[in-house]
């Protein structure tokens, strides 16, 4: 799936009342199956501008257009049930924490990626996706008996669980030691290759951004974030 943000723009209303803009993008491009980073300090607009082009937020100005199937997509134009819709059935989301439900396997926890894409649960395919993050043993597991850099495993294998199209990976290292981090990551790198899916990363991180093949800086094109402060 290939994305173009044209025009973005995204501002908060800050303590005093006044508009702070956070994203603020002329032009970014994405081709269908690229993997590309951007790296930019806390602060710079790294999870609002994922947040935008997941349709979790949508811009003040701007369109994102996603191309899926041969058909363009301005997701920020879709309602909200219809944003829902399309991140369900085109795009996983890595957070930095596993974000997983407590109560459900780590099988469970996979299949509940597949619920809103409209499509029966594919248990054979989540099974293999949990065996290719090395957690073919612990399929029955819970989180509090998984260890964290476990649990972000499972936590890749839920945001492929869905056969996206676009895959945004928001400091998907960030919780791990180095040694879980280099894993996790070789994880997300193969995993998309496998389905084809284009991904985002964004992370403070150069060791962990440098290994993609394109890498951008947030401030070379987001003019709100250009010179901020962390």
């Amino acid at each position: 799936m290939s994305l173009s943000l044209q025009g973005v723009r995204k501002d908060f209303v800050g303590p005093d009342g006044q508009a702070v803009g956070v994203i603020d993008i002329e032009r970014l491009d994405l081709e269908d199956a690229q993997q590309m980073a951007l790296m930019g300090t806390s602060g710079s607009g790294k999870t609002t501008l994922l947040h935008l082009i997941a349709g979790i937020l949508i811009p003040d100005h701007g369109r994102i257009l996603h191309r899926v199937h041969g058909q363009e997509v301005d997701v920020a134009g879709l309602g909200e049930a219809q944003r829902d819709i399309f991140r369900g059935r085109h795009i996983g989301y890595i957070f930095q924490t596993h974000h997983l439900l407590g109560g459900f396997t780590a099988l469970e926890n996979v299949l509940l990626g597949m619920s809103f894409t409209g499509r029966r649960h594919d248990r054979a395919w989540a099974r293999h996706l949990l065996a290719e993050v090395g957690l073919a043993e612990r399929f029955d597991y819970k989180p509090q008996k998984l260890s964290v850099g476990q649990q972000q495993r499972v936590a890749v294998a839920r945001a492929l669980a869905n056969r996206p199209r676009l895959v945004l990976a928001d400091e998907p290292t960030g919780a791990l030691d180095a040694a879980n981090a280099q894993q996790v990551l070789a994880l997300i790198l193969r995993l998309c290759g496998e389905v084809g899916a284009t991904l985002l990363l964004v992370s403070h991180d150069a060791q962990i951004t440098g290994q993609l093949p394109t890498v951008l800086q947030l401030g070379q094109v987001n003019r709100a974030s250009s010179g901020r402060a962390a």
